[in-house]
């Protein structure tokens, strides 16, 4: 979860569709920052689901690919795989 446009992505599933935050608040809105800070800058294939007025608001009201859903569902698998290891 690197690109701050894939964290943005996987962060407002979690909160908006599964109901299941990855990031607090203050991590997701930073991201959201960081984003505008670098929009002109920025290189992501999703990008133009993204628009400044939805970053400023901090939400995402669009439709989110398969790809997004996938790597949020990993990334749990991931977080719960390393909680055993504790």
């Amino acid at each position: 979860m690197k690109h701050p446009i894939s964290r943005y992505m996987m962060a407002s599933y979690a909160y908006y569709v599964e109901d299941d935050p990855i990031l607090s608040d203050a991590m997701f809105d930073q991201c959201a920052k960081n984003i505008l800070e670098h929009w002109d800058t920025l290189e992501h294939p999703h990008k133009h689901l993204l628009s400044k007025d939805m970053l400023e608001a901090g939400t995402y009201l669009g439709k989110y690919p398969e790809i997004v859903k996938n790597a949020v569902a990993n990334y749990r698998s991931t977080i719960h795989e390393d909680i055993k290891f504790i």
